[in-house]
């Protein structure tokens, strides 16, 4: 479960580290995924959720987590948006990284 204050810093255009348990057989393993919030949805219900995404290896990569889970072991903000207008940042998709830095104004 992430606390009050750390939900309030994660909103699209944040660069965030997320740490996950992940679980292979009968080993358990922490996997680290760090990319762009692109989207936040419904607010801090049981359902709610954000998306990160990162472009490894040239390939972009999305992955959609859960708020409420206890898979999660730890979430960091390496940095916040100076200026996004929008909720949902799915335009960042088809941008190049040169782009998307002018766009957000990192």
């Amino acid at each position: 479960m992430i606390d009050e204050k750390l939900l309030e810093k994660i909103k699209p255009g944040a660069k965030v580290r997320v740490t996950e348990k992940i679980k292979e057989g009968e080993k358990e393993r922490l996997s680290t995924f760090e990319g762009l919030v692109i989207a936040r949805k419904h607010g801090k219900q049981a359902g709610a959720t954000f998306t990160v995404r990162a472009v490894l290896h040239e390939v972009s990569v999305e992955k959609i987590y859960p708020i409420n889970t206890p898979a999660i072991t730890k979430v960091q903000v390496l940095s916040s948006p100076k200026k996004v207008h929008r909720s949902k940042l799915y335009f960042v998709r088809n941008l190049s990284s040169k782009k998307l830095r002018e766009k957000l104004k990192q």
